[in-house]
């Protein structure tokens, strides 16, 4: 399957967990995939382990706008075009309102938040011109309230609304810009949980799957929304959840 041939992508947080795994997915289906990320060691392996001369590495920090704009507009001079953004970087952030540290809520909104944010508006210009697409990686968390993590709350729950929002008004301009939300997923960030038998069975408890999402379960809805498969769909929100919305919140009396 080629449904991205000829097609430039540039994939925030790239280096790890959901973001390796959609740069993999556009790579194999013929995408140039350009990924950004903090932590260069671990882009060079993301890189290494595609399609030989598939992914360009870009060492950028999403909380920087000028850093964002820099990456666009280098992956435009070399490639002449950008036909989908995938705002991925993300970063957690615990605590309620009372006990969470300003320095704490302010990254977790930086990143989370304003991340998404400068990305959209980095890349805009050039996803008019060529037509294309956003998925912004949100997070149930954005749709739905969580025990003691305020901060995330607030920055995905901001994210999910500027996705709709976004979507409205680039219609007009024929760029379609959607969302997935997934639930907890097995990613190097949720490594603390996976090693905790106990969590990770209240967590599998709680999904109506049974289990924890693959990176490459998110990175195949990613796929699907920015690809021609979903021409007619704009301003979604799909929750990659594992049926975790789909509930009221009562427990299983089963």
């Amino acid at each position: 399957m080629s449904r991205f041939s000829d097609k430039v992508v540039i994939v925030t947080g790239g280096g790890s967990g959901i973001g390796a795994a959609t740069a993999k997915r556009f790579a194999e289906e013929g995408a140039h995939v350009i990924i950004t990320g903090r932590r260069r060691t671990n882009l060079e392996a993301v890189a290494a382990a595609a399609p030989a001369g598939s992914i360009t590495i870009e060492a950028a920090d999403s909380s920087d706008f000028q850093q964002l704009q820099d990456v666009v507009a280098r992956t435009v001079e070399a490639h002449g075009h950008l036909d989908v953004l995938v705002n991925n970087a993300g970063i957690v952030s615990r605590g309620t309102i009372a006990d969470l540290d300003l320095d704490d809520w302010q990254k977790v909104l930086d990143i989370d938040l304003s991340g998404t944010f400068y990305g959209m508006k980095a890349a805009l210009p050039h996803l008019i011109a060529s037509g294309g697409s956003i998925v912004n990686v949100t997070s149930v968390s954005g749709v739905r309230g969580d025990w003691s993590m305020a901060g995330y709350n607030a920055a995905k729950g901001g994210a999910t609304n500027l996705t709709l929002a976004a979507a409205m008004d680039h219609a007009k301009d024929g760029v379609r810009i959607n969302a997935v939300a997934p639930s907890f997923t097995l990613t190097e960030m949720t490594d603390d949980i996976k090693d905790d038998e106990e969590t990770l069975a209240a967590m599998a408890n709680r999904i109506p799957l049974g289990r924890g999402a693959h990176p490459e379960e998110i990175a195949a809805a990613i796929a699907f929304l920015a690809s021609d498969d979903a021409s007619f769909i704009t301003g979604a929100v799909l929750p990659v959840d594992g049926g975790v919305t789909a509930s009221n919140g009562q427990p299983n009396p089963a």
